[in-house]
């Protein structure tokens, strides 16, 4: 909330700096942000974007695709004001400074889950043997097209070789560009879905088994930064401070993530 009888440095000094920064006036702000949010944490960059809009005056855009399309639009001169996507793509953002490294923070962290259709039973994934077991007697596995940049499938395609399963999943997988890979089973194109756990929560009629098991399991830490060339910095970073609020906090674990 804006405290108008106060000097700034004084309304600074009586909130904290993330309701310091969204309590400015719009006028300080360009009247537009764009966020490009990656795969598994976009519901919830998208609550904070309504939040900050409500606060701020702001108008906010947030889109959503695998990791690899994300940093290909960066790359190829995407105009954007915030990046939240694996923390590994925006180290390298960072370096060849399309974003601004200085203002990259850690959001949240997810593992891969195992997912039936709703009523189905549930198979055995608690040991790494379990879950081998289970890939191999299910007819059909979706999973993120590792070729679209998706971080899930890019790392099951490696699982699969040290599996020694490589060639029996490769005649079943189902591949999917993007998206809720959960879909599959709903709509009985896949007996089985491998997916970052917070996405299959978001498919109604999909039911996560649980995740991968502990000695296979891979989490995506997802990031976010500000873009070298924001129309508003400090509105970039006064959206990423948002993060770190209890509000967001909250929305991550229900969705599945682990703030960080």
């Amino acid at each position: 909330m804006f405290i108008p009888h106060l000097s700034l440095p004084a309304a600074c000094a009586a909130l904290s700096l993330s309701l310091c920064a969204v309590a400015l006036p719009a006028s300080s702000y360009a009247d537009d942000l764009k966020i490009l949010a990656a795969g598994a944490v976009a519901p919830v960059v998208r609550t904070v974007a309504a939040d900050f809009e409500q606060r701020s005056g702001v108008h906010v855009t947030v889109e959503n695709a695998t990791a690899g399309v994300m940093d290909k639009r960066i790359r190829g001169g995407d105009a954007f004001d915030v990046a939240v996507v694996p923390d590994g793509v925006l180290g390298k953002l960072g370096q060849d400074r399309y974003v601004d490294a200085k203002t990259a923070r850690p959001i949240a962290r997810v593992g891969i889950g195992v997912a039936v259709k709703e009523g189905a039973p549930a198979p055995a994934i608690g040991t790494v043997a379990q879950f081998r077991r289970t890939l191999l007697d299910a007819p059909s596995v979706a999973l993120i097209d590792p070729r679209a940049g998706g971080s899930s499938g890019i790392y099951l395609e490696r699982l699969f070789y040290k599996l020694g399963i490589a060639a029996q999943m490769r005649a079943k997988q189902v591949l999917v560009p993007g998206g809720l890979v959960a879909e599959k089973l709903v709509d009985g194109s896949a007996a089985l879905a491998l997916h970052q756990e917070s996405e299959i929560l978001q498919v109604k009629g999909a039911h996560l088994v649980g995740p991968l098991p502990a000695a296979v399991q891979n989490y995506t830490t997802y990031a976010g930064a500000a873009s070298s060339h924001a129309a508003s910095p400090a509105a970039a970073r006064a959206f990423l401070t948002m993060f770190s609020e209890a509000a967001a906090r909250k929305a991550l674990q229900e969705h599945g993530l682990t703030p960080q």
